[in-house]
């Protein structure tokens, strides 16, 4: 049967070690000019801020929604994903940074088990302004020894386990980034 194309950006399912899957707080600096959605990854910018991370960035991990007092109404408000430009001084991101955390994401084109521990890159930027969700995907074609992420297994989900056909769904690790010197020193 066919994989449904239908990305979600990247979803934590476990963590390597059997912890807790937890996130932590960076800000997004007022009027941040790009939309950041939920399951999106981010990179570490100066200060302590983050932003939208494209294919080949360092990542710091995937974005979880963020929290701010709207500008409009002045009242405190969770949002799944942020919203470009949002002029509010106050705005805290909750990224997963956790280079243990296992992450379920969905290939643009025909991933195999083959390609597991194989590296990839990220593809895409958008997502939905209604659920906040993520449309990133791993880029098929980057597969590779390096890339922001390392292919671990193929995902259990019975609509996208498909490797004969584009868009199986897969599980994943980063591969690089601001945190992943942690990783390389847990599996050692």
């Amino acid at each position: 049967m066919a994989n449904q194309d239908a990305a979600f950006g990247f979803r934590p399912v476990r963590h390597l070690s059997g912890g807790l899957i937890r996130r932590n707080e960076y800000t997004i600096a007022a009027n941040y000019g790009t939309d950041i959605f939920h399951g999106q990854a981010v990179k570490a910018v100066t200060a302590g801020g983050i932003e939208a991370a494209a294919a080949g960035d360092v990542l710091l991990g995937i974005f979880g929604g963020c929290f701010f007092t709207d500008p409009t109404t002045s009242k405190p408000t969770f949002s799944n994903n942020y919203p470009a430009s949002t002029n509010a001084s106050d705005i805290v991101a909750f990224v997963y940074d956790d280079p243990r955390i296992v992450f379920e994401v969905q290939h643009d084109g025909t991933g195999t088990a083959a390609m597991n521990f194989a590296g990839f890159d990220l593809v895409g930027t958008s997502g939905s302004s209604l659920s906040g969700r993520s449309t990133q995907e791993l880029d098929t074609s980057t597969a590779g020894t390096s890339g922001q992420f390392k292919q671990i297994g193929i995902s259990k989900d019975p609509d996208n386990s498909d490797t004969s056909t584009a868009n199986v769904n897969v599980y994943v690790i980063p591969n690089t980034g601001e945190h992943s010197w942690m990783l390389t020193t847990a599996l050692s």
